[in-house]
Formats: C-alpha cells, sequence, structure tokens
C-alpha cells in the first residue's frame, strides 16, 4: 500500500495527522452541560483544525488571532452589507469557521504542553468583544437596511446583547469560583459519560447554533423568528441556570 498520503502529513518531527488526532481526542476537558453543537461538532473541527495548525508550526496566540479575523469578517458583514443568500452564507461560514478555530487554540496548547495566563486571558477577551458586538450587528443591520420597522422590534438584538453578555460572565465567574473554593470546573473529566439529552435540550443556548441561524438572512421573516427563538431559549436558561448556580455557589462556602 502506497504511504504517499501518510508522509505528505508528517510534521518535522516525524508525527502524522491521525496520530496528532488521536493525542488531541485524549486531552479533551469535560463536557458536562455542553450544549449539542459544541460537544458534537465545534469541538471535533476544532480538533481538525488544531492539528493541522499543530503541523503548520502555529502558536495558539496566533490560532486565537485568526479566529478573531475570521468572526470580525462575518460580523462587520452584519452590519454593513444587504442581507442576502450569499451574505448569510458569508457571515455563517465566516462565524462557523471563527467558533471552530476558538475551539482549536485551547486543544493547541494542550497538545503542546500546556497554555499561558497570557493566552487564556486573549481567548477570553477576543471572546469578550465577539459576544458585545454580535448582537449589536445585527442591530445595525437591521436598521441601515429596513430590515424590520424601526419600533419594539429593534430592542431585540439589544436584549440579546444583554443576555448574551450574562451568560458569558457568568460561565467564567462560576468557573473561577468553583476553582478558588474546590468545587469540581467544567475542564475536569467527569466519572460518567455526559448525558446526551441534555445537550440536545440545551442546544438553542449553542452560539454555534446562533451561527447557523444566519443561515436564513435571505428571508428575513424566517431569521427573525429564529433570532427571536433562540433570545427567548436563552434568556429562559439563563434565568432558571442562574438559580442553579447562586445554590451552587453557597455551597462552596465551607
Amino acid at each position: 500500500m502506497s504511504t504517499a498520503g501518510t508522509t505528505a502529513r508528517r510534521s518535522p518531527d516525524g508525527q502524522s495527522l491521525r496520530v496528532t488526532l488521536g493525542q488531541l481526542a485524549g486531552a479533551q476537558k469535560g463536557a458536562a452541560g455542553a450544549p449539542a453543537y459544541g460537544r458534537f461538532v465545534n469541538r471535533k473541527l476544532g480538533r481538525l483544525l488544531a492539528a493541522v495548525a499543530f503541523h503548520a508550526g502555529l502558536t495558539p496566540n496566533q490560532v486565537t488571532g485568526i479566529s478573531a479575523a475570521f468572526t470580525g469578517i462575518g460580523i462587520a458583514l452584519l452590519a454593513l452589507v444587504p442581507p442576502s443568500g450569499w451574505m448569510g452564507l458569508a457571515v455563517t461560514g465566516c462565524l462557523v469557521i471563527g467558533y471552530a478555530l476558538d475551539a482549536a487554540d485551547g486543544q493547541l496548547a494542550r497538545l503542546r504542553g500546556g497554555g499561558s495566563p497570557a493566552g487564556e486571558w486573549l481567548d477570553h477577551m477576543v471572546d469578550s468583544v465577539k459576544i458585545a458586538t454580535l448582537h449589536l450587528a445585527v442591530l445595525i443591520g437591521w436598521y441601515r437596511f429596513e430590515t424590520v420597522d424601526r419600533g419594539a422590534l429593534l430592542l431585540l438584538p439589544l436584549g440579546f446583547a444583554v443576555v448574551a453578555v450574562v451568560h458569558f460572565f457568568a460561565t467564567l465567574l462560576n468557573e473561577a469560583l468553583r476553582a478558588q473554593h474546590g468545587g469540581r470546573t467544567r475542564a475536569e473529566p467527569v466519572g460518567e459519560r455526559p448525558s446526551v439529552l441534555r445537550s440536545l435540550v440545551v442546544a438553542p443556548t449553542d452560539y454555534g447554533v446562533l451561527c447557523l441561524s444566519f443561515l436564513l438572512l435571505a428571508v428575513p421573516s424566517a431569521f427573525i423568528a429564529a433570532y427571536a427563538f433562540l433570545f427567548v431559549a436563552t434568556a429562559g436558561y439563563l434565568l432558571l441556570a442562574s438559580v442553579k448556580w447562586y445554590r451552587e455557589m453557597g455551597g462552596l462556602v465551607r
């Protein structure tokens, strides 16, 4: 059997891409509570991109920068270009690739022996900018191109922006307090296989599902309906989860 294809995918130290993917699969963070898209799609895309980046000699921070570039282009398109089928495909493609690269930088860091505080800071800062600006770009696009009447519906992206920012902040705060007080963090492996049903139920809260919703931009009514559903689902989840998180944080005090 010919090995030319395998040889072409070897890193300078002789390690094949397949071996690298296997190493990455064995170094995954825990998946407890992860929504379906992030768990079953984005993590695997990130693993592949992390392996490619490793063989290309890229650093985790460089992957973070490339992720930010793709995401930034997608967000800019939302604010600057009239909605259409092609624009929806472009926005979705940029955001999906940016999200996968966002998963890849951490996996690449673990493959290289662990990340740095500066790298983690950069990753979270890029995520913060993304989460804060995506929905504002939707609002700007709706206003500029009169996708919706200039009335109460323009409050929808503003509300979604608030929910998304608070959700992201709560996730980071929860992890920080768990680590500080000896609780189990999401990064730690779990003893049992995480529930697939739960991953599916919370799927509407996943940023990746939001990315896919932009495929509907060519049909404004369909996109608005999907966007509103994701907002309500995410806001409802945040409300219910906040009660659970507050009780959990109270239990961390010893």
